[in-house]
């Protein structure tokens, strides 16, 4: 699989200031209020950080799962943003990972998980099928029907 655009020599993904980034999103019938419970939840956390203590959710917090991925809360507002240092153990550096829910309807909401600060195009792959895996799992957990559903990738 190529990573260049057909249109250019730019390396898909590869920015000049933060390195490799990916942004996955999905839109699911479910309230802001609805997603913040279910990412915040264990459940949610053991999706896209793994198994962790109970976590506060406060600016500074660090965690460290039994999966091995560590890191520590930068910006936290409720049912709208996460944006956090993100590292599996395999990396050597920490990526930054925000996670928002958009939403401009009482029930329905977009989960974008957008990571940057990754060191390659194959983790950039690699992390690009996580989170559309992760979103899908939340979509399983959430709803029961797939009406309305939007997925994109960049």
């Amino acid at each position: 699989m190529s990573t260049k655009s057909s249109t250019s020599n730019k390396v898909v993904g590869l920015t000049a200031s933060t390195g490799f980034q990916i942004g996955v999103r999905r839109t699911l019938p479910i309230s802001p209020e609805q997603a913040w419970e279910y990412l915040t939840s264990a459940e949610g956390l053991k999706l896209w950080i793994g198994t962790v203590s109970p976590l506060s959710f406060h600016e500074g917090e660090t965690f460290h799962s039994s999966e091995g991925i560590s890191g520590q809360f930068r910006v936290v507002k409720p049912h709208r943003q996460l944006r956090l240092r993100w590292e599996k153990p395999e990396w050597g550096e920490s990526s930054t990972l925000q996670i928002r829910l958009l939403s401009n309807q009482p029930d329905k909401t977009t989960i974008s998980f957008h990571q940057e600060g990754l060191d390659n195009s194959l983790t950039r792959e690699q992390m690009k099928l996580h989170w559309e895996g992760v979103l899908a799992a939340i979509r399983e957990q959430t709803t029961h029907t797939k009406h309305g559903e939007v997925e994109e990738s960049r």
